[in-house]
């Protein structure tokens, strides 16, 4: 059974767009719906995966955001595929515009198998901000075809956070005018998917007349602004994420821009894109300047050096590139002139660059003879410097390390691939070059025949050839068992010279190569190892490989001036005695000059064809090798050693003591060198996916594991660490790493980093072979909040999401827990239910009247926030979300709320901090305050104060001026009645977010107002004011009480003793 391909087809999108490098299509709606099937299989087939509980799913992930979702179990409608429908407001509820990352994908077969993996990109097409711009006039396919003849160029801008989604503009001959760009969000995949525009019309209404030669001369599409630099001068767009159509003049003649290539997704205040244009200076120009920058809005743009500066005779005069270093807060010049180049770093303040250096100059060697400029690989530290050479820095420009010779051809242009780390250099011969950012070793991948073209990332990091008319993907490095290659196949890189093989172990030689004698000056080089094969693979025609270690350099007048050590990965093939009689033959070596050794031969019988072994290396086990320069009869022949040191000097070697190799290449080369296969694997925990940016909080650190697996066959594995950790500015990234290997001989590193900024953190296999997928990984360490971290209320008693929509849920005494709010409802004031002063209105219909609003208070309070300006709720557009948010900027939407019973006391406020590392509980140092939006009263908090975070709270309280509690055990009571609705805030400087939560409570069923405690009241104060006013009266009048009871009870005795006598008497 062959290898099963896991395929995707998209049947229907929109909203967001889905590319892949196996199977791309497009739709037009809101719903993503993936279909995946295996190609040449059945449904039989995929029974036996069904059948065993296996279902593919799909994960979506960026830095704000990571979602798995699962394919149903069964197959669509009985046939031979899965299908699942993900609405978009299950990955994405905004929809702002804004520049935010693409979001990376991948499907398995099963979740955290890794089996049938593809991998992919999503677009959010609502909110990339170019994709809501009006560029201009609409051109058809066959008004771009007119303009194919006149092109000359090609430019390509991409957007930092999305790379499928890009432009390319046409730089035209001087029989042509216009500026036309066509735009792609799906990566250059499809020819017929460009939207392409005429923005003819729109530069000549800026610059208010028409002019000849207009054409694109060089493009830059920043996080937020278009930046077009035409023949006419630069033009810069409005703000993208406020959709127009204009643009602004920049009055610059024709030059090139340079830019750092940044995302700001969840952008921080302190960071800006920066463009600069260059130029050469000519006598008719007014500026004095040949360099200029601006960072966004691009209104102003400044001379890129300091006014001190410009007269200076230590600078050199042009300015080739200046680029900002927003690690690093630094200006890096790159200065070219007749008699040097130089790089410079100056410090920036308020973002312009001072007067101070940060390091000396950095001065490069003459041959450095042609620079062109510099550049940033995107989202990373690493600095390249290139043209005849290519130079790289890791320090911010304080040093830098020669990576490339090209001696005579200059590479023109560089094409970066942030998320596989890929950097391709074209020269302007049409050779073709590639590296890994960071990785001091390259090699050649082929050539470009064609006159006009350019090169082009996406954002999964296939690269494509453009063309003015059509374009092409190169899916050799990406897919194994894949041929086919816009660079052709792949390159010798082997030279035109004969090798000397010396080994030095049974497993280790030293190859050495020859440059003869009255080889000229200029073409040395030609004939020299050089870092090009470092890690590259050495092969023999006739049998043999080897992995070359390491490239050397001889200071030597002639003969070998260059060598390399490799590792034998396949034994070399000798010569055999029929392909050279001579083996038959001892050998006899002297010293004939400095470097000139003669061999004689005495042969047993007459040596044939001993002109053919010119070139061959004789090797004799444990001494020195010779290369054979010359052949003088069938007898002798002048060589050259490999080792001098190491020669059987006029001694006899015996005929089978000897044999030869041929590395030679006068009859045609005897050897190559390829690109070595992949050598090493690299796997990392807690991410899906390549060069993330990852959010540490305040006094939070950052740990991980990467794995480094040897796929090292016939290739001993070096007991030497093969990971280096490079740190972008170690002022703002504190790392402490630790590694060891594994029985295996794996190498594993845990690294822990602590950010105090801004930064990049660099992996580097420095051993790897450029033929991996993935040889750098560099994460970027952001101090700061993450979109992923979030703060909920957890109720005390959950409703389940049904019970919401039907507003009915009831609890075990049959009380409806769930409140529906009358329309253009307000909570009432402390003035009284009937008299609500907030401005917050909930459940709200422009078209029904407003309830308590009687009172003048009252109708001056209410604004309308969603529903401002609109004259029905359905004009409002509140979707799902924001129906059931307690948020008070959606409480227009908002219809339901929990409904409590008269009292509440002792309600637990529990509070759960959401990230991607899971779910918190909300407690100490996190300290809260607690506001009711509504100004409502008749509430109180319950907490308990620990003894060591008490002065914390106290000195935050007179800082807020606001009441601070502890989170952990805080409990509310409310004595009022209706809707309360309350925010819980995190107090400032224990984390970068700002981690807020509402909810909401309704309190009903409260008892009327019973008027007896205020009628004791009345009767005892009118008893009590009766009897003071009784003995005042008693008081004037002389009257004593007292003394009157005292006499009614002597008289009431009397009249009983008489009564007594008396019915004695009667008896």
């Amino acid at each position: 059974m062959g290898l099963l391909l896991l395929c995707i087809i998209i049947l229907l999108l929109n909203i967001l767009d889905f590319s892949s490098g196996i199977i791309y299509n497009k739709g037009k709606f809101q719903t993503l719906i993936l279909s995946i099937f295996f190609e040449l299989t059945s449904k039989e087939f995929l029974g036996v995966f069904t059948s065993g509980g296996l279902a593919p799913s799909l994960g979506i992930i960026n830095s704000t955001y990571t979602g798995i979702f699962h394919f149903n179990l069964t197959l669509f409608s009985d046939r031979a595929y899965w299908l699942i429908n993900i609405p978009r407001e299950n990955i994405t509820k905004n929809t702002d515009i804004a520049a935010v990352e693409e979001w990376l994908v991948r499907i398995t077969l099963q979740h955290g198998l890794n089996i049938y993996t593809t991998e992919g990109t999503l677009l959010d097409n609502v909110r990339e901000p170019i994709l809501q711009w009006d560029l201009g006039a609409v051109l058809t396919k066959k008004d771009i075809a007119e303009v194919y003849p006149h092109v000359v160029d090609l430019k390509v801008a991409k957007c930092p956070c999305a790379n499928d989604v890009a432009l390319l503009g046409f730089i035209l001959n001087t029989t042509y005018n216009g500026i036309y760009i066509g735009l792609s969000s799906s990566g250059f995949w499809d020819y017929d998917d460009i939207l392409w525009f005429n923005l003819t019309d729109t530069i000549y209404s800026q610059i208010g007349e028409e002019h000849r030669e207009l054409s694109v001369v060089d493009m830059v599409l920043t996080n937020h602004f278009l930046v077009i630099l035409t023949s006419l001068g630069c033009f810069v767009s409005g703000d993208l994420r406020y959709p127009s159509s204009s643009v602004l003049p920049v009055d610059y003649i024709k030059g090139k821009l340079w830019y750092n290539e940044r995302c700001f997704a969840n952008r921080e205040h302190f960071e800006v894109d920066y463009v600069t244009i260059t130029f050469e200076r000519n006598r008719t120009l007014s500026e004095s300047n040949s360099c200029f920058y601006a960072n966004e809005p691009f209104n102003e743009w400044l001379p890129c050096l300091p006014h001190i500066l410009k007269g200076m005779k230590s600078l050199p005069s042009t300015v080739l590139t200046f680029l900002v270093d927003q690690e690093h807060s630094a200006g890096i010049y790159l200065f070219s002139s007749q008699k040097s180049t130089n790089a410079c770093v100056s410090i920036l303040r308020n973002n312009k660059p001072g007067l101070r250096t940060k390091f000396p100059q950095f001065v490069f060697p003459s041959s450095f003879s042609s620079p062109v400029g510099m550049v940033f690989h995107p989202r990373s530290h690493f600095l390249y410097a290139y043209g005849n050479q290519v130079w790289l820095s890791i320090d911010g420009g304080n040093t830098f390390e020669l990576l490339a010779d090209f001696h005579d051809d200059i590479i023109k242009n560089t094409y970066h691939s942030f998320y596989t780390s890929d950097i391709t250099f074209v020269s302007q011969s049409g050779n073709v070059y590639l590296t890994k950012a960071g990785l001091r070793r390259y090699g050649k991948i082929g050539s470009i025949s064609d006159k006009i073209f350019t090169l082009y990332y996406d954002h999964m990091g296939f690269i494509h050839k453009l063309t003015p008319d059509h374009f092409e993907a190169d899916m050799s490095l990406r897919t194994s068992g894949n041929p086919k290659s816009i660079f052709g196949q792949a390159p010798d890189m082997g030279f035109e010279t004969a090798l000397a093989p010396q080994y030095i172990a049974l497993k280790e030689i030293i190859f050495y190569a020859y440059v003869p004698a009255n080889e000229p000056e200029g073409t040395i080089y030609t004939k020299k190892f050089n870092n090009m094969h470092l890690g590259k693979v050495i092969h023999s025609r006739k049998t043999g490989t080897a992995y070359i270690r390491k490239v050397l350099h001889h200071n030597t007048s002639q003969g070998f001036l260059s060598s390399v050590i490799a590792e034998v990965i396949d034994p070399f093939g000798i010569e055999e005695v029929n392909e050279s009689t001579c083996l038959s033959s001892s050998l006899t070596i002297s010293q004939v000059g400095i470097d000139s050794y003669k061999l004689t031969l005495q042969p047993q019988s007459k040596c044939n064809n001993v002109y053919l072994d010119e070139e061959k290396t004789v090797v004799i086990p444990g001494h020195s090798s010779f290369l054979i320069t010359s052949i003088l009869d069938d007898k002798n022949a002048l060589a050259i050693a490999t080792m001098p040191d190491r020669i059987l000097n006029n001694m006899i070697i015996p005929k089978d003591s000897w044999f030869l190799h041929n590395f030679g290449h006068r009859n045609g080369r005897m050897w190559s060198i390829y690109a070595k296969p992949c050598n090493y694997w690299f796997q990392q925990d807690h991410s899906l996916f390549l060069n993330v940016l990852k959010y540490i909080d305040l006094g939070k650190s950052y740990t991980f594991k990467v794995k480094v697996i040897p796929n090292t066959e016939g290739v001993r594995t070096l007991k030497i660490p093969p990971l280096n950790v490079i740190v972008g500015n170690a002022n703002l990234l504190e790392v402490k790493s630790e590694g060891s290997f594994d029985d295996s001989e794996s190498y594993i590193m845990k690294i822990s980093a602590a950010s105090k900024g801004s930064t990049s953190l660099a992996l580097v296999v420095w051993g790897a072979s450029i033929e991996c997928l993935v040889t750098t990984v560099v994460p970027m360490m952001k101090n700061s909040c993450s979109y992923l971290k979030s703060m909920h209320h957890i109720p005390s008693k959950l409703i389940p999401l049904e019970d919401w929509i039907s507003g009915v849920h009831k609890d075990s005494q049959g009380f409806n827990m769930i409140k529906t709010l009358p329309i253009n409802y307000r909570p009432p004031s402390n003035m009284g239910i009937a008299i609500p002063l907030t401005d917050n209105f909930y459940h709200a219909d422009p078209s029904k009247p407003i309830p308590r609003n009687l009172f003048p208070t009252s109708k001056r309070s209410g604004k309308f926030k969603q529903c401002a300006n609109m004259s029905t709720r359905e004009e409002c557009n509140c979707t799902n979300d924001q129906k059931f948010s307690h948020a008070v900027a959606f409480s227009d939407c908002r219809e339901k709320v929990p409904r409590f019973k008269f009292p509440v006391t002792q309600y637990p406020i529990s509070l759960e901090i959401y990230s991607e590392d899971g779910h918190i509980p909300v407690e100490t140092p996190y300290l809260v305050t607690v506001t009711e939006v509504n100004s409502r009263e008749n509430w109180k908090l319950k907490h308990s104060v620990p003894a060591n975070v008490k002065k914390l709270k106290n000195y935050l309280e007179h800082r807020l001026n606001a009441p601070v509690y502890n989170p952990l055990g805080l409990n509310l009571s409310i004595k009022g009645s209706e809707l309360f609705h309350f925010r819980v805030s995190v107090v400032p400087g224990v984390t970068f977010c700002n981690l807020v939560e509402e909810f909401q409570i309704y309190v009903d069923e409260v008892p009327l107002p019973f008027p007896g405690h205020t009628l004791i009241a009345v009767a005892a104060a009118v008893v009590l004011g009766g009897l003071i006013f009784t003995a005042f009266m008693f008081q004037i009048r002389n009257i004593h009480p007292s003394g009157i009871c005292q006499k009614f009870m002597a008289r009431n005795k009397v009249n009983v003793s008489n009564l007594s006598i008396n019915q004695v008497a009667h008896r």
